[in-house]
């Protein structure tokens, strides 16, 4: 049987040795598949864009620290949820690491149950966030497929307007609205209003709320 982790890959980041080789076996011990690597430099070379999963870094690490290196995530389309760890802490680190993003921030020396829960919890994040942008892609990919006046038609149905009001805002007759009604919801299936509306919230086509 595979297992829901088998896609999924802990990324330690560590300059002790002692450190990465502890925290590769204690994952690894529950079932994660853990890659090790000494700097951050060394895991953003080696890091495949797409990879899902986690990162354990170390916040003190000669050249790139783990604050800095957190700020350079984005540069390399690294959207993986980061668990910082220290044995050096203090609240402005701290601070510091959750304010770009960390999902926590735990000091050594720690419970190894502790670290293992937190990871568990960054990887659930992970599977949610993909399956979040496997949504978006899907729904960006059939908006796509409409004609222009079927977004219009799109547009102005999610905005409360009837078929008719549709066709007058358009200049075209209501059964041409109906046609296009019938294919715009048809390529974005969807299968009640409800779901037209979310999809237009998701889009970003509905006023005053933005795009999930």
């Amino acid at each position: 049987m595979t297992s829901k982790n088998d896609a999924q890959t802990v990324f330690v980041i560590d300059d002790d040795t002692d450190v990465r080789d502890s925290l590769k076996w204690l994952l690894e011990s529950v079932g994660l598949n853990v890659q090790t690597y000494e700097n951050a430099m060394a895991f953003f070379e080696a890091f495949d864009t797409g990879a899902s999963g986690c990162i354990v870094m170390d916040v003190r690490m000669p050249g790139l620290s783990g604050i800095n290196a957190q700020k350079k995530l984005p540069e390399y389309n690294v959207e993986l949820p980061v668990i910082m760890i220290s044995a050096h802490g203090n609240v402005d680190m701290a601070v510091t690491a959750l304010t770009q993003g960390a999902i926590t921030f735990i000091e050594k020396p720690f419970d190894d149950q502790t670290l293992i829960d937190h990871v568990h919890d960054a990887l659930e994040r992970d599977r949610s966030r993909s399956v979040h942008r496997r949504s978006q892609s899907r729904i960006r990919d059939c908006y796509e497929r409409l004609t222009r006046r079927e977004r219009q038609v799109l547009e102005l149905i999610v905005k409360g307007l009837s078929n008719q009001e549709a066709a007058d805002e358009l200049g075209i007759n209501r059964k041409t609205v109906e046609g296009h009604r019938a294919n715009m919801t048809a390529k974005m299936k969807v299968d009640s209003f409800a779901e037209l509306v979310q999809v237009a919230i998701a889009l970003g086509l509905v006023q005053g709320i933005t795009s999930l």
